[in-house]
């Protein structure tokens, strides 16, 4: 067998293969005797007819199951005598000629990855701890939570729900399809359009007014986008929220035992610093990966793109085929995926590299701890703990978060790390 490769560009090649025919003719020879024991010819006895009549019969049929076969036997060995590491399927090409067997593949390779680049690695890390304010804010987004309505008889405040009736014109067209009962609105909610819950504002029940305001220009209805809308609105009624007083009941709501605020608080701030560190975690990760995106520069095969632009596009598939649609109805374009696809691919690979040049390997303390942090948010932790543990395909997903969070900390030493304290606030509202 003879081997030669072509570079056609930094990632491409073209191998061409060069099978003797001898080695052809013996693969032919071998199947041919076999195709003669089973194969039934009128006038011959089974198992008694003539190797020329078979291979006038099947010869064609069994040089081209031959050739399939030398091309599964002798692609890998001249991958592996050339030391080459192709990407993806290769596109293979028969050569007819007189004698032997030659053929042509073509492929990608990997690409050659410097991480000279990690040291130049610059990266903000995110500081940040739960204040007691920070509880108290939490505790009364529980209770609004759990908040009840009072009906009264005043004008409407910020933070009442207020009951209405309206119609909606734009360009003398009714577009609420005559009139909208009983729709209740918060105050200040901002989950209207700019200016609606502004003019409600002020009025109590039994109240009507009329009011112009323009819907946004990136409004979810193209017919209504930046047109202006006059609303006649009628006042149902007006209620105020009222919050639950932080009692024995309320706190055993939320699964602490004991009723005490003290108790309570404890907990709550425990949940808090426990996502916090998730969110900083994160914040730091992305940031380190920004910055190795953008200091090691690599060439991507097209093949590795292509196949990570397919697995983008899994779940808009998964939904065309509940709706029993065709993918290209879904109106989703492809380029759209790509720039994710080669960020996705290219950290895959420098992350890979950096793994077996640093001789990286799994801590499997830390799949543990990972696990049993996971789990603390479920009533019985144990429970999930074990759930993991007796699938390996769920452990392996573990292990390879984990093995991805240890080449974070890894990097993080190398680079030139700056603390940046923030608000607790600001890092949970910028997620």
């Amino acid at each position: 067998m003879q081997v030669s490769v072509e570079m056609t560009s930094e990632l491409s090649r073209k191998m061409t293969v060069n099978v003797p025919e001898a080695l052809v003719q013996e693969k032919m020879s071998q199947r041919l005797k076999s195709l003669a024991r089973d194969v039934k010819v009128d006038g011959f006895r089974p198992g008694k007819v003539p190797p020329q009549v078979v291979k006038k019969m099947y010869g064609e049929q069994v040089r081209n199951e031959v050739f399939n076969d030398l091309i599964n036997s002798t692609f890998p060995k001249a991958l592996e005598e050339q030391k080459i590491n192709p990407v993806g399927r290769p596109l293979i090409e028969e050569i007819e000629q007189a004698e032997g067997f030659q053929y042509t593949a073509v492929f990608e390779v990997y690409p050659e990855i410097s991480l000279a680049g990690v040291a130049e690695l610059e990266v903000a890390r995110p500081i940040a701890s739960v204040a007691d304010s920070d509880v108290d804010g939490m505790i009364e987004k529980l209770r609004a939570q759990k908040q009840d309505w009072l009906l009264v008889d005043r004008p409407a405040q910020t933070l009442d729900r207020v009951t209405t009736g309206f119609i909606g014109i734009s360009e003398e067209e009714n577009f609420t399809d005559g009139r909208i009962e009983d729709f209740k609105v918060i105050c200040g909610e901002k989950k209207m359009i700019p200016g609606f819950e502004e003019n409600l504002i002020g009025l109590k029940a039994g109240d009507n007014k009329v009011f112009s305001i323009t819907f946004p220009e990136d409004y979810n209805h193209e017919k209504l986008a930046g047109k202006l809308a006059e609303f006649n609105v009628d006042v149902i009624s007006v209620e105020e929220p009222v919050l639950p007083a932080i009692d024995e009941a309320f706190i055993a709501a939320y699964g602490v035992s004991g009723g005490t605020i003290e108790l309570f608080r404890a907990d709550i701030k425990n949940n808090l610093e426990r996502e916090l560190q998730q969110v900083l975690h994160d914040k730091l990760k992305t940031a380190v990966m920004d910055e190795l995106y953008e200091k090691i520069q690599i060439t991507i095969p097209n093949a590795l793109i292509d196949l990570e632009v397919e697995n983008l596009l899994k779940p808009y598939i998964e939904t065309a085929k509940r709706k029993k649609t065709n993918l290209d109805e879904l109106n989703i374009p492809r380029d759209s995926f790509e720039k994710q696809a080669k960020r996705r691919v290219a950290l895959g690979l420098i992350l890979s590299e950096v793994v077996q040049k640093n001789s990286i390997k799994i801590d499997n303390d830390k799949v543990l701890t990972t696990i049993e942090t996971m789990s603390k948010s479920y009533e019985r932790p144990e429970d999930v703990v074990s759930w993991y543990y007796s699938d390996e395909k769920r452990l392996d997903d573990v292990r390879q978060m984990v093995l991805e969070d240890q080449v974070i900390e890894w990097l993080v030493t190398q680079a030139k790390v700056t603390d940046e304290t923030i608000n607790f606030s600001d890092v949970m509202d910028k997620r």
